[in-house]
């Protein structure tokens, strides 16, 4: 790019736009390609930092030359999602974990045990309740119109179905007992089970992925306005959403992140439509375009042939107390955990019985994450269970002994009935709030008097 003196220092030459036609006019060129309208310069042929005026009147006929083009598959796409809404209303409600897999939810158990592909594009078009739908289409309405705009409708599809698509399989690999307990970041992106997951979020950060890159890739050739709303400016909204996933425990993070690196990735191989540019798209995207609705449209038929497999006498396992319980499933999956812990100590405090703990650790560690009170109960849990099994393997040899054991043994029923206080705290307190109604539980007790 070409550069010249001005005020003994180097000022790098970059597109300017035509007053006439809003065409971007090279560094090189002394007119408009476009109409002919001269290249307008100073009258000493040197490069001037435009005024503030030149930069919001360049704006102006930029956003003109890119506000003008149509915008029709965001609309489309906006009336699809609430169209499979009001389906899946019709069919028992959108928080009705069984509706949701009816309908083609993610859930990797059934990708893994049933091949059933089209879970990883028939999600993008679910959501769980009216508030989701709402965010989420409102994000389309925002952003769609531009990146559409920017890129055109044919290139437009493509990054929404394909990012989606990214987003479903991110989420989908993000089942990582492991790795979700390794620490803040494995707890964000990472999950402990198997669970449900809808919505177009993954698609939606796609989007804002596409947006950040455009604005740092063309950052020469943009004028101020559109620099200072895409690029960088598009790291608020980021930054925001990655906090709130962290504070709310429900968010699938790992599909929002896969969509917003997919996005990245097209905005940073793919150009964009520039203003005054002819020329009709290219007969590659075209065909990529169709594909991907093609794909949608095929994922669907698939769940129509498919609808009546599953009921709740049907589903997996693994599932079949998550679609009873609607939108509280992650929360019955947590719930039944901890139940199946304090059986598995009061058995061991008890009775002597140590077996049932390793299924019960197993069955905790599984578990969904909730929020950070449930996910102290987990830790407590598994550190009582640990004590108890330590206490029952390690009977004294000795009469001397007894006082010593018999100490630590109260201490263990002190803890335990502690830990089982704050879980009936968390059951009237936040239960309700992950779709829980539950009356207060006839909890298993220590015997304290047994001296085993």
């Amino acid at each position: 790019m070409s550069e010249v003196q001005l005020n003994n220092a180097k000022y790098a030459g970059r597109p300017s736009m035509c007053r006439n036609c809003g065409a971007l006019i090279g560094t090189d060129e002394t007119s408009c390609s476009l109409c002919g309208s001269p290249k307008q310069s100073s009258a000493t042929g040197q490069a001037q930092v435009p005024s503030q005026q030149d930069q919001d009147n360049e704006t102006i006929r930029f956003a003109r030359a890119i506000l003008s083009r149509p915008y029709i598959f965001t609309i489309v796409f906006l009336i699809a999602n609430i169209f499979v809404f009001f389906l899946t209303s019709q069919s028992g409600g959108n928080e009705n974990a069984a509706v949701l897999i009816k309908y083609g939810a993610k859930v990797n158990a059934l990708i893994d045990g049933q091949q059933e592909w089209w879970r990883f594009i028939t999600p993008i078009f679910l959501h769980g309740n009216v508030a989701h739908l709402l965010m989420n289409m409102y994000g389309l309405w925002v952003i769609g119109p531009y990146v559409e705009r920017l890129y055109g409708s044919a290139k437009f599809v493509f990054f929404w179905v394909a990012t989606g698509i990214a987003g479903v399989v991110a989420s989908y690999l993000s089942v990582q007992p492991n790795m979700h307990d390794s620490g803040p970041l494995g707890k964000f992106l990472f999950k402990a089970g198997d669970s449900i997951s809808v919505g177009a979020s993954g698609a939606l950060f796609g989007l804002i992925g596409v947006l950040f890159v455009f604005g740092i890739k063309f950052r020469r050739e943009l004028p101020e306005g559109f620099k200072r709303a895409f690029g960088t400016g598009m790291l608020p909204t980021i930054l925001l959403n990655i906090f709130i996933g962290y504070m709310i425990p429900v968010i699938d993070n790992a599909a929002h992140m896969g969509g917003l690196v997919a996005g990245a990735f097209f905005a940073l191989v793919v150009g964009y439509k520039r203003p005054g540019e002819r020329g009709g798209i290219a007969i590659f995207w075209h065909i990529l375009q169709v594909a991907a609705m093609a794909l949608v449209i095929i994922s669907f038929v698939m769940v129509a042939r498919h609808f009546n497999r599953y009921d709740s006498s049907s589903l997996p396992a693994t599932m079949n107390e998550q679609a009873t319980a609607g939108d509280a499933s992650g929360a019955i999956a947590h719930w039944n955990a901890l139940g199946a812990g304090e059986t598995a100590f009061v058995n061991a405090f008890n009775d002597g019985d140590v077996s049932g703990i390793d299924a019960a650790l197993k069955q905790i560690d599984s578990a969904p994450r909730l929020d950070e009170k449930t996910e102290n109960l987990r830790g407590e849990l598994k550190s009582l269970l640990a004590r108890v099994k330590s206490f029952v393997e390690s009977k004294p040899e000795a009469r001397k002994q007894a006082p010593a054991r018999n100490k630590e043994r109260q201490k263990l029923s002190t803890d335990f009935t502690a830990w089982q206080k704050k879980q009936l705290e968390w059951v009237s307190t936040d239960a309700e709030s992950y779709g829980l109604k539950l009356q207060e539980p006839n909890t298993p007790q220590p015997d304290s008097s047994n001296t085993r």
